[in-house]
């Protein structure tokens, strides 16, 4: 039953969003709560939700300072020597450029966040892209096989 409220609950803030019925902040809170008091527990939703804010905030901490850190370096210009390197090797070569896309996207990738490898890796990659109209999917899908294999050596590490 639960298994099932819960596979609702998503289906329909799902929905509420699409449809632009619900602005996903509202929608994010309010349908979890109705549900839950639907599920029974409106004795205890509130307790469920401190729980769930205690156990979420350390790593939304961790989450918000990569990206505001790896933002400033971006934006200080630290990883444009190498972006430069790269966009001088690939030369308009299509392979080339994917693999130059791999060696930035796997060394952004090093601390484990994706929120950080997308933002470097495709601001500096994109317009690449564009210019010698190749598919941005394989922009993305280069980022989130690095991010997989760089997240996984970042976890088994630690």
């Amino acid at each position: 039953m639960l298994a099932f409220l819960g596979l609702s609950m998503v289906v329909v803030f799902t929905y509420l969003i699409m449809a632009k019925r619900l602005s996903p902040i509202v929608a994010l809170i309010v349908v979890p709560v109705v549900f839950s008091i639907i599920a029974g527990f409106a004795l205890t939703t509130d307790k469920m939700m401190l729980d769930g804010i205690k156990m979420v905030a350390p790593s939304a901490a961790l989450l918000l300072f990569a990206i505001l850190f790896f933002g400033v370096l971006f934006d200080a210009g630290l990883f444009d020597p190498m972006i430069k390197t790269i966009l001088r090797v690939v030369n308009g070569n299509p392979v080339k450029i994917a693999v130059g896309t791999a060696i930035l996207s796997l060394t952004t990738a090093l601390d484990g966040d994706g929120t950080t490898t997308y933002m470097i890796t495709c601001a500096a990659m994109l317009p690449l892209y564009k210019r010698i109209q190749m598919n941005p999917m394989i922009l993305a899908s280069i980022c989130v096989l690095s991010l997989s294999v760089m997240g996984g050596m970042v976890l088994t590490s630690s």
